[in-house]
């Protein structure tokens, strides 16, 4: 009987440890599961915002440009090839007159055909909105694939509708970001507009199809932006994990799925090992209960209890995935699990006796030290650090540091830490930092000169106004630039373009002024707390280095490159930021009137010749 017990008891225990081993399994793979798509769904909503929104910035400078002037075809289609060139995600921008006509593209050709029954030319023909419209899937009629349209209204000066401004989104684009990712079987990366139209679906399957009834938009999105739950696919039927998270600056909404038998894959195979170790020990535990009792009784089967009990514990130490030490207070390990081997190329019989410091990065030591600092029963730290592997190739790990016994002699202080691989982690974390960067910078700086962009002068602009009392403002131009272009080509034009603006960059250099690009070969500079007078200077100084560049231009009568330019100062008279751009604009037409090459100040002009002032430049300016 006592032997029939202690068989049933210790049976018992193995299954519990079984359950309890693989409850706790499963609950850290769901766990883990979770963060990871929820993480992959958070940078696929950045990556799809700032996608969209390096877009609207470009599409933004064009659609004010055109509410005040009707740039010739020429300039504006090289500029808008430009722009396409600059935004690999674009496919071509265009813009539709107010009839559905095309009236400029940065494609070779103007298209033939009409626009006017497309969804989003008359959204914008019958609503006043400004704010950029992302259409849903439509097959391109000039490439015959699937394409996202986004759209601006073009507003005449008068308030009217005055067309359409395109830009397209080949569907490829997004594709072929997205199935670069490593979702397993069943998983699936979406981009939706939050009414539930997809736009996105990698693999590729239902663009275009309509989930505003799914549980999605029914009931997560109006409970949180971002979020994860359990869900069975409209798609296939099968249950799956879904993470999702909405754009705020956009009506976007980008959701990561995985297939609950994917995520939990590897916990199944463990749970297979686990229960053949199990069923093993269990087979174990009868056979030594038989010879016990047939033997030594009550002694042998005490000793063969602790034996297995051990070598149980031992083999759940020996398998773990992650690395197991022990350490007293001063950083000596007493014991290292043999998964340092696998993962780190380390034997753990060697490290034992040595200071784990020794093997930190000395850059990543004072964290690791910090860790150890202040001991507490009740918390874990901790903390990520640099390590060499055998092969001397840096590995990041990542530790969680306990307080195992506590002692008043530091030396006789006990640590239990547990070590991971996160080195692919850091991979991805800082790859996606750097991807995070290179589109902030593309959003706020001008793609061929490296100046500030419209869109960030405008800002500057509106702010340094209404933030100072003595600000002046320059407005360059260079000379027959259209001239130099049709003499040299665009590519000589884009050269010439960025020798001048490096001397406009170094006259705000170390300053609290900004250098722009104002648009095509106008540029700009902000100086905040200059006057008018030491403004004029600074004017005179960007004219004649320009001259001393010794660039040649056989359009212009001088010989070479040159530029003019209108200065302006903010006096008592002067409305807002808006006002002082058009005085400078007007003195900059002052300039080129008298010959050109010079720079003209504002305050020279008489009240009553600004009156007759044209804002129009000729053709040949």
């Amino acid at each position: 009987m006592i032997a029939a017990f202690l068989v049933l008891a210790t049976s018992a225990c193995v299954l519990e440890i079984v359950v309890w081993k693989a409850l706790g399994a499963k609950a850290a793979t769901l766990d883990h599961g979770q963060t990871t798509t929820q993480n992959l769904a958070h940078s696929l909503a950045e990556h799809a915002s700032h996608t969209i929104q390096s877009v609207d910035i470009a599409m933004s400078g064009i659609v004010e440009l055109l509410k005040y002037r009707t740039p010739l075809p020429e300039r504006l289609n090289s500029f808008l090839a430009d722009t396409v060139s600059a935004l690999p995600q674009l496919y071509e921008i265009s813009v539709l007159d107010a009839d559905g006509a095309w009236q400029y593209s940065s494609l070779a050709e103007l298209p033939r055909y009409d626009t006017a029954d497309r969804d989003y030319f008359i959204y914008h023909r019958d609503a006043p909105d400004t704010a950029l419209k992302i259409s849903r899937p439509v097959k391109s009629r000039l490439t015959g694939r699937m394409t996202i349209v986004l759209s601006k209204r073009v507003t005449r000066q008068d308030g009217g509708f005055g067309g359409v401004l395109i830009a397209t989104i080949d569907c490829d684009y997004f594709n072929a970001f997205y199935n670069g990712f490593q979702f397993g079987p069943g998983g699936a990366i979406g981009l939706l507009r939050n009414d539930g139209i997809v736009l996105i679906r990698a693999p590729s399957a239902n663009i275009g199809a309509d989930l505003s009834k799914t549980e999605l938009f029914t009931k997560q999105i109006g409970l949180s932006p971002v979020g994860y739950y359990r869900t069975i696919s409209s798609f296939d039927g099968k249950v799956k994990y879904l993470g999702y998270e909405e754009t705020p600056q956009y009506p976007l909404v980008v959701t990561v799925a995985r297939s609950e038998s994917e995520i939990l894959s590897s916990w199944r195979a463990a749970l297979r090992t686990d229960a053949l170790v199990g069923a093993m020990m269990l087979g174990l535990i009868v056979v030594s209960a038989a010879l016990l009792w047939s033997q030594f009784r009550f002694r042998r089967k005490t000793e063969r209890e602790l034996f297995e009990r051990e070598r149980r514990y031992r083999l759940l130490s020996d398998n773990i995935a992650d690395i197991v030490i022990l350490l007293e207070g001063h950083g000596t390990l007493l014991y290292v699990s043999p998964s340092v081997e696998p993962v780190l190329g380390l034997h753990g019989n060697d490290l034992i006796g040595k200071s784990c410091f020794d093997l930190v990065h000395p850059d990543d030591k004072e964290r690791v030290l910090a860790a150890t600092a202040q001991p507490s029963a009740d918390s874990t730290n901790t903390v990520a650090f640099r390590i060499a592997r055998a092969d001397r190739s840096i590995a990041w790990v990542e530790i969680r540091l306990k307080l195992a016994s506590e002692q008043d002699d530091r030396g006789q202080t006990k640590f239990v830490g547990v070590l991971r691989d996160i080195t692919q982690r850091k991979m991805m974390e800082d790859e996606l930092t750097s991807l995070n960067t290179r589109l902030a910078q593309l959003a706020t700086t001008d793609g061929l000169t490296g100046l500030s962009n419209r869109r960030t002068f405008d800002g500057f602009i509106r702010r340094e106004y209404e933030a100072c009392d003595v600000i002046s403002i320059l407005l360059i131009d260079i000379d027959y630039f259209k001239g130099y272009n049709d003499a040299y080509g665009h590519q000589a034009g884009d050269e010439c373009l960025k020798a001048v603006a490096k001397v406009i960059a170094e006259a705000t250099f170390n300053t609290s002024g900004m250098s722009a690009r104002y648009g095509g070969e106008e540029f700009v500079i902000v100086l905040p707390d200059v006057s008018e007078a030491d403004a004029l200077r600074i004017a005179e100084a960007v004219r004649l280095t320009v001259r001393a560049l010794g660039i040649p231009n056989a359009a212009s009568r001088h010989g070479s490159v040159t530029v003019s330019v209108g200065v302006s100062a903010k006096t008592e008279s002067t409305l807002d930021a808006t006002a002082l751009i058009g005085d400078a604009d007007i003195a900059l037409y002052e300039a080129k009137r008298h010959g050109r090459n010079r720079s003209f100040a504002s305050s020279a002009l008489k009240h009553s010749f600004v009156e007759q002032v044209p804002l129009q430049f000729s053709p040949d300016q």
